[in-house]
């Protein structure tokens, strides 16, 4: 942590404004060591709620810095634990809200950006967002306005990103968290003029939790990640013990282990398999899907779209 660049971002927030000059100070000064520090994170923060008015330059940098600190600040690299998305979601809600779109729109990168992300931190975010629907109010940037049980563009590309983000259960993979907010968000609309985007968005997701397939073991938990880590940095781990471990957490990446450490590639997991399973609507999902439309006591245009895209892919 610089002194100046405590100095700088304490000045900012007096004022309610960030010239250019400082922004390039709390820039060089953040990443003059190549490192942005929790202390200097917590500063940015306090800043963006000072501010009046948040340009596109600074609000290019907050989300910058901050998933800087939170992806790199600490290792393992690309990682984002549960005590960092717990610290996050506090930063966001000091004032008791979500102060504004550049703050949702760091969250989202984060999640985009992470190879793993705890469910909190995107639970998170769509619960923002389908507070945001339901009242009309929220935090807004140049990605539309916020209108009461209305979904905006804005809104759709949000709940894209985070639902077929990375960092979530895997790339594409959605869950029937996110399917059963992507039922309550059409029910709550239904008579509203929502983006363009939306009867896609709708139809995509709960087309692919139906039939897509996620692997319980698909991303490396956080600790794992730092056990990994730690082997690499030691020579004297137990290569046998360690590799063991890898095979119950993560197959596919126990398969690039053992091409590695040399050894006999172990019977992996059978994704053309895994998908064309997926491809099928089980019991569970097919009553799932019964029961969601039967929700409100009519199937409405949407549904019937959803339910002939799932019979034309059969």
């Amino acid at each position: 942590m610089t002194t100046q660049f405590m100095a700088v971002a304490k000045a900012a927030a007096a004022d309610g404004r960030i010239t250019a000059e400082e922004l390039l100070a709390l820039r060089r000064e953040g990443w003059g060591d190549g490192i942005i520090t929790r202390a200097e994170a917590e500063a940015l923060f306090e800043l963006n709620r000072a501010l009046t008015t948040r340009t596109p330059e600074w609000c290019d940098f907050f989300v910058e810095a901050v998933g800087e600190f939170v992806l790199n600040g600490t290792p393992p690299r690309l990682q984002c634990s549960l005590e960092e998305a717990e610290w996050l979601i506090g930063q966001i809600e000091a004032d008791g809200k979500v102060e504004s779109m550049v703050e949702l729109e760091t969250l989202v990168r984060i999640i985009e950006r992470a190879e793993n992300t705890p469910d909190r931190l995107k639970n998170y975010v769509l619960d923002v967002v389908e507070r945001e629907v339901l009242t009309g109010t929220g935090p807004t940037r140049c990605g539309g306005e916020l209108a009461a049980t209305r979904i905006t563009a804005a809104e759709c590309r949000i709940i894209r990103r985070v639902i077929f983000a990375s960092g979530g259960h895997g790339p594409a993979a959605v869950t029937r968290f996110d399917a059963e907010l992507l039922f309550r968000l059409k029910d709550e609309t239904l008579a509203e003029e929502n983006a363009a985007e939306w009867d896609d968005l709708f139809i995509d997701g709960v087309a692919n939790y139906l039939k897509g397939f996620t692997l319980k073991n698909a991303q490396l938990t956080h600790e794992r990640r730092r056990e990994l880590e730690a082997f690499v940095a030691d020579n004297q781990a137990n290569v046998g013990r360690f590799f063991g471990r890898m095979v119950r957490e993560a197959p596919q990446a126990a398969n690039h282990f053992g091409k590695v450490f040399g050894r006999k590639k172990p019977a992996g997991t059978d994704y053309e398999a895994l998908a064309a399973a997926g491809e099928v609507v089980t019991d569970f999902e097919a009553e799932w899907l019964e029961k969601m439309i039967a929700a409100d006591g009519e199937t409405d245009e949407l549904e019937s779209r959803l339910i002939a895209r799932i019979a034309a892919e059969d």
